[in-house]
């Protein structure tokens, strides 16, 4: 169930409000455009500054206009055991398929903390979990071991890895088997991961090109490594432009630009302006045949 593209959905607002109708379109995008899955209510969807009856509205209606075509796996961690276990079982209720479970952020736990947080989520939901290991934004890393202890639970069955090292993907690789999904959580480390045997990404830049990143990953899965390499040189502009400033800032723009959405942002996050914004533009012109046409979006 979890290989292929995942998108890391945005969350689209309009006048303060998530923009259901944008929504709606982008899911379809995203499935017309051969995504293999979609992750909604992640920090690219700007949950830090949601309430817990929009993260429901929006899975429900991604829920909703997926229909079953593709699997939806829900941003519901928390750095409060009690609130990851809330926010699970609501996205249970809403017909999640699965729950991605970020690390504690902030409180900094030890090992044995991060294992037994995980381990209670776990025994409170019946969806399958992807743990979220992103020392950048979460001042802990989980080890590998740790992860291995974890995968010895039936309902953990895969990591979203965005340390960025190398040996730790081969480490997880090592100590969890084949049927433990490494997803990337970069869109520039899909490749490597996936030589060293992930099984796909969960993508910020397949928001705006969910064509060519799903053709990328499928590529690699299918062993045709040229195609994949060749795919992954003509994307990486466009990956690295979409991380001038903090994710979903430039995504959201890229999207605005697009026409899937408005630019509008929750503070403390604004829209890209100045010479980033002049990148971006820049980038997207020049990697104009991996994004769709305007009869597409």
């Amino acid at each position: 169930m979890f290989s292929g593209a995942f998108t890391a959905l945005i969350t689209p607002f309009r006048n303060g409000e998530v923009d259901v109708e944008a929504l709606e379109g982008m899911v379809e995008f995203q499935i017309q455009g051969g995504i293999h899955g979609l992750v909604p209510c992640g920090t690219t969807g700007e949950t830090p500054a949601m309430t817990e009856e929009e993260d429901r509205l929006v899975i429900s209606t991604v829920v909703r206009v997926a229909n079953g075509r593709v699997p939806v796996v829900a941003g519901s961690g928390s750095n409060s055991t009690d609130m990851a276990i809330k926010y699970t079982t609501m996205a249970e209720e809403e017909g999640a398929d699965g729950s991605l479970q970020v690390a504690p952020y902030y409180n900094k736990p030890t090992q044995e903390g991060l294992f037994r947080h995980f381990a209670t989520i776990a025994e409170n939901t019946d969806l399958p979990i992807i743990l979220y290991n992103i020392p950048g934004r979460t001042a802990v890393t989980v080890s590998a071991e740790t992860i291995a202890r974890l995968a010895d639970l039936p309902n953990i069955v895969g990591v979203k890895e965005s340390t960025l090292s190398m040996n730790m993907v081969s480490d997880i690789k090592s100590l969890c088997g084949e049927e433990f999904a490494i997803l990337s959580g970069d869109d520039p480390m899909t490749l490597p991961m996936m030589a060293l045997g992930g099984q796909g990404v969960i993508s910020v830049a397949s928001n705006v090109a969910p064509a060519a990143v799903s053709d990328m990953v499928r590529a690699l899965l299918d062993d045709d490594w040229e195609r994949g390499r060749e795919l992954h040189y003509e994307l990486l502009p466009l990956f690295r432009a979409l991380f001038v400033e903090t994710n979903p800032i430039p995504v959201k723009t890229a999207s605005s630009i697009l026409g899937l959405c408005s630019d509008e942002m929750r503070l403390p996050m604004i829209p890209l302006q100045g010479e980033n914004l002049d990148t971006l533009r820049r980038v997207m012109e020049e990697s104009n045949h991996l994004l769709p046409t305007p009869e597409e979006v």
